[in-house]
């Protein structure tokens, strides 16, 4: 199954009211697996930012003047969709911004006719009702590191994303007890196991731990006046 994880920024809140997309950020996953294919892309969206937009996600008019305007990259963002289960957190939001911007093009394309569209916030709200169900929130919740979230970013917060939703969804995550490893992927010691992999070696305690150990046990018997272990038939009943 391949699913991209998607999210915009946009000039502001209603595509009806003119508004248009600024960024696009993609993560590409296949069976739940990050693949390290990612599309992103700044747009011109050839109107002005609304300053209340800038001071979530910090985009000026400046900064995408130089940029592609959507019909520039419309195909090669299409392509990177196309056939794939889109998981976006408030999907009406963007998927509308998109269907708004695909709909000034030819030939006229809607996103549920070519993608599946997974909401993650509806997942979150249905598994954690009556609780704050952010991004943001998730990140607490699931201990998804956000540090880096200052302001809304498309790629970044679908890289975020992914790993929320893949927790999110019980799937193919594992705590880590090396915080500090990102050899498979990990944010703040949770990783991804490898869908293949040796079986985890199993350590037995040599003869010296042993006598040290049943030593242990025979003071600490005689001290608690008697243990349950001590009346056991047998190791391993």
């Amino acid at each position: 199954m391949r699913q991209i994880v998607l999210d915009t920024e946009t000039t502001g809140i209603d595509p009806s009211e003119g508004h248009r997309i600024i960024e696009i950020g993609c993560v590409e996953m296949m069976e739940r697996q990050l693949t390290g294919r990612n599309y992103h892309v700044y747009i011109n969206p050839e109107r002005e930012v609304e300053a209340e937009a800038i001071t979530v996600h910090g985009i000026t008019n400046e900064f995408l003047a130089d940029k592609p305007v959507f019909s520039e990259i419309a195909n090669e963002f299409f392509e990177f969709i196309k056939g794939a289960e889109l998981v976006i957190h408030n999907a009406a939001f963007d998927v509308g911004f998109m269907d708004s911007e695909f709909a000034r093009l030819k030939p006229l394309r809607k996103t549920a006719d070519h993608c599946g569209v997974v909401d993650s916030l509806a997942i979150a709200r249905k598994k954690h009702p009556g609780q704050k169900n952010s991004l943001d929130a998730l990140c607490k919740r699931y201990g998804v590191d956000n540090s880096n979230r200052e302001l809304h970013g498309a790629l970044l917060d679908a890289e975020i994303l992914a790993d929320v939703y893949l927790l999110l969804t019980g799937g193919q995550t594992a705590l880590s007890l090396d915080a500090g490893s990102d050899d498979n992927g990990g944010v703040d010691g949770i990783r991804r196991l490898a869908a293949e992999r040796n079986p985890l070696k199993v350590l037995k305690a040599s003869e010296e731990e042993q006598a040290a150990h049943d030593a242990f046990m025979e003071v600490l018997a005689k001290q608690a006046g008697g243990t349950v272990w001590g009346r056991m038939d047998g190791p391993g009943e």
